[in-house]
């Protein structure tokens, strides 16, 4: 017999692990949808969703059922996460492509570890426009239709760039290696 959300919210407030675990099985992918369409960037999405879930663990002893039934709860919570993560990331106000060029720029090695050295290295020696398509792709989780607006070019174009950065890259990473 499947327990309806109201029970499995119950056993979470209790501490049941495994009510938890059967919760978050059972919304994970309306949970990921949602957060995803808010935020657009599938490793956003996937913070999002596990934000939202670590609160349902905290607070599913304030759920009432009276109020509203467990999915909305749980959707709603989901919602209120992702926009505060967009409004965090609108604070930092960092423009992807301005980013991707700081990152490629001579001489900016911040704090960054021996294998990101050689992985910046790889990336300067390639176009701009293509080490810019990698990173926004990479880093940034960007579409190539996203990239393609940011770097005011059409979808193929974007896509050959981030095809070919990505090529290159790993030609560059495996002569480094040797």
């Amino acid at each position: 017999m499947e327990l309806s959300d109201e029970a499995l919210l119950a056993g979470v407030a209790a501490g049941d692990a495994d009510a938890m675990a059967a919760f978050v099985r059972r919304h994970q992918a309306r949970v990921f949808g949602l957060a995803l369409s808010v935020v657009g960037v599938r490793a956003v999405a996937e913070e999002v969703a596990q934000e939202a879930f670590v609160r349902v663990w905290r607070h599913a002893g304030g759920f009432d059922a009276r109020r509203s039934a467990a999915s909305t709860w749980l959707l709603t919570i989901t919602r209120n996460v992702a926009i505060d993560v967009l409004r965090v990331r609108r604070d930092l106000a960092t423009d992807p492509v301005a980013m991707a060029q700081w990152l490629i720029a001579p001489g900016n090695d911040g704090d960054r570890v021996d294998d990101s050295l050689g992985v910046t290295d790889a990336l300067r020696e390639l176009p701009s426009e293509q080490a810019v398509a990698v990173l926004l792709s990479v880093h940034f989780g960007l579409t190539a239709r996203e990239i393609g607006e940011h770097q005011g070019v059409p979808l193929g174009t974007a896509k050959t760039r981030i095809r070919t950065g990505l090529l290159r890259l790993r030609a560059l990473l495996e002569v480094h290696r040797d």
